[in-house]
Formats: C-alpha cells, sequence, structure tokens
C-alpha cells in the first residue's frame, strides 16, 4: 500500500502498510471522512512525522486522542492551530513550562514549533469523528502507532520518552528502558493537575538536561 508519509518514517514503517489490520483501518478512516466530518484534515493525519523526521527525533510525547472540536487538531497531539483557544491540557502544559524553564506564556498553541526541533507529539489515535472523543479508537491506529513506539526503542537510542496518565504509562512497556530515558507523570488535564499530579514534575527541564548529557541540542520549549 502506498501510504504518503514522510520518507525515513515510510522505511521504518514500511511493513505496517502491507498488513490486513492497515487495509482495513485505511478503509474505515475513508468511510469516516467521507459520512461525517471528522479531524485532524486528511493532510494532517499524519504530520506528526512531517514535522520530525525519525532520525530527527530526540523526545517523544504521547497522547490518546485528536482534539474532536472545530478547527482544533492539526495532527501533533496536546497541540491546536494558530489563533484557537488552548485547551485545558494545554493550558497546563504552558503554566508548567512557566515556572520549570521560565519561557512566557505563548499566545499560539500550535506546537509545530517543538515537532520541528524533534519532538515527536505523537497521538495513539490519529483521528476522530467530530464532537465524539474515542469514537476511532480500536480500529488498528493503536497497532500502528505501538508499531511507531516499537520502531524507535529498537532503531534509536538516547531518545527521552514523556508518559503522562494512566494511557501513556502503559506505552513503557514497549520501551527499552536501558538505552532510552521515561519519565512519567500525571497527566495534564485538569482532573490530574488539580490532585498535584502534573504541576512540579519539571519534564520540560529533565528533558533538556538529559539531552545536554548525551551532547545534543536542547529543546525551546
Amino acid at each position: 500500500m502506498n501510504v504518503a508519509i514522510e520518507p525515513s518514517w515510510k522505511e521504518k514503517l514500511s511493513p505496517e502498510f502491507n498488513k490486513p489490520y492497515f487495509a482495513e483501518l485505511t478503509n474505515f478512516v475513508r468511510m469516516e471522512y467521507k459520512k461525517y466530518t471528522c479531524y485532524p484534515k486528511g493532510k494532517d493525519i499524519l504530520a506528526a512525522f512531517d514535522h520530525c523526521p525519525f532520525y530527527e527525533t530526540k523526545v517523544v510525547i504521547l497522547g490518546q486522542d485528536p482534539y474532536h472540536g472545530p478547527n482544533q487538531a492539526n495532527g501533533l497531539c496536546f497541540s491546536v492551530k494558530d489563533t484557537i483557544p488552548h485547551p485545558p491540557s494545554l493550558v497546563n502544559i504552558f503554566k508548567e513550562i512557566k515556572v520549570d524553564v521560565g519561557a512566557p506564556y505563548p499566545k499560539s498553541g500550535n506546537l509545530e514549533r517543538w515537532a520541528d526541533q524533534g519532538v515527536l507529539l505523537l497521538n495513539a489515535t490519529l483521528t476522530v469523528r467530530a464532537n465524539t472523543a474515542g469514537s476511532h479508537q480500536n480500529k488498528g491506529w493503536e497497532q500502528f502507532t505501538d508499531a511507531v513506539i516499537t520502531s524507535i526503542s529498537t532503531h534509536l537510542e538516547g531518545i527521552v520518552f514523556l508518559l503522562w496518565g494512566g494511557f501513556a504509562k502503559r506505552k513503557a512497556t514497549l520501551i527499552n528502558a536501558s538505552k532510552h530515558h521515561i519519565l512519567t507523570s500525571g497527566h495534564p488535564s485538569p482532573l490530574s493537575a488539580n490532585r498535584g499530579l502534573w504541576f512540579g514534575n519539571n519534564h520540560f527541564s529533565k528533558t533538556n538536561s538529559l539531552l545536554a548529557q548525551m551532547g545534543k541540542p536542547l529543546i525551546k520549549w
């Protein structure tokens, strides 16, 4: 199957594209986009890979689902398009960054600026039906994105994985902890953050400290 994905990712993930589940997934997504309003736009479904080529990946942040409101999702987890109000989880991410590394709270919630520095912003499920959270779960996306995580773990070294919340933490079993760095905390959503499970995790300064130790460029959060 010919999938329009960034070339270095295509090389690593090509076995997935030829598996039966991926053909079923493709058909499902195509029909959903034809029958319903779905997010992100078709051209943005694989945007996380387009902005962060395989061998330029330094950090991986895992999300669960794209945002399902109008004009929010742009194919990167936790990210919204320019001018779109920041969802609560993203607000808490920016608040933690301000305290942790002193970066000012940004106007734009578009995280392409992170992705272009080597932060893979990967949702476990890459599409969603409008106003229906979780509507495209268990259709094959999770198998595909698990293969992404496994490929990174196998073929790269010294990647910093940020696993926020229970769902993301379960992905730790796919990662070789002896050659990568895994940082975990509660989810930045208000439900978790307000219970003291998010703020003060210092993941952004810790990530840069680890990158510095490996001689890699730091992320401008």
